[in-house]
């Protein structure tokens, strides 16, 4: 199983936490330049998105996607909680709100920090006060959100929420000091070894 993406993506980090939990082993290929525009860049996605996962000569889109397949490969037991098994409204609008906010972040770093687009541009003003209107609501709820999980040993909603945090620390777009509860969840989520070692950095 060969990954691609980039140790600095927020994306492409769920699959390696993932990974490591699960005692599955990736060789790691990085994109080097985000700003190509040619699908061999991106191992075959036309979509120009990272990451992508090579397995048995085929290659797999998504982060979501990928990390099902990594459990797929797993002999782990671990039970794990993936989005569709949400069944209440709580549950359900908070993944939805972490999976915008993880856009937005996206969104807002490449436009405004990796092509140097104007920050001040309306675009990046109303993507900007849409990631802090959904970090919001997820700072307001998350123990909430938390305690309405089913016993599990991995989730991709603590996973994804904490790529996203520990992102917005590591490539800032808006300022995490409004958000006490997130940061508290982040560090306690970061002490898991898995966290700990795929932490971001630049390939």
């Amino acid at each position: 199983m060969q990954l691609v993406g980039r140790h600095s993506s927020l994306y492409t980090r769920m699959p390696l936490m993932f990974a490591d939990e699960l005692a599955v082993p990736l060789e790691f290929v990085p994109v080097p330049d985000m700003t190509r525009t040619d699908v061999a860049s991106y191992a075959g996605n036309p979509a120009l998105k990272l990451p992508i996962l090579k397995l048995q000569g085929a290659e797999l889109y998504g982060a979501l996607n990928i990390c099902r397949a990594i459990a797929e490969n797993s002999t782990s037991q671990k039970l794990i909680v993936w989005p569709e098994m949400l069944a209440d409204t709580l549950s359900r609008n908070a993944q939805e709100m972490v999976w915008h906010a993880m856009t937005a972040q996206v969104t807002v770093v490449m436009g405004t920090v990796v092509n140097h687009l104007p920050a001040e541009d309306g675009f990046f003003a109303k993507t900007r006060a849409g990631l802090a209107g959904a970090l919001g609501w997820l700072d307001a709820r998350v123990g909430q959100c938390l305690s309405a999980l089913p016993p599990r040993g991995l989730s991709v909603f603590e996973v994804s929420l904490f790529c996203l945090v520990e992102h917005l620390a590591f490539r800032p777009s808006v300022a995490l000091d409004e958000y006490p509860a997130l940061r508290a969840f982040a560090g306690a989520y970061g002490a898991r070894d898995c966290a700990r070692r795929t932490v971001y950095r630049f390939d």
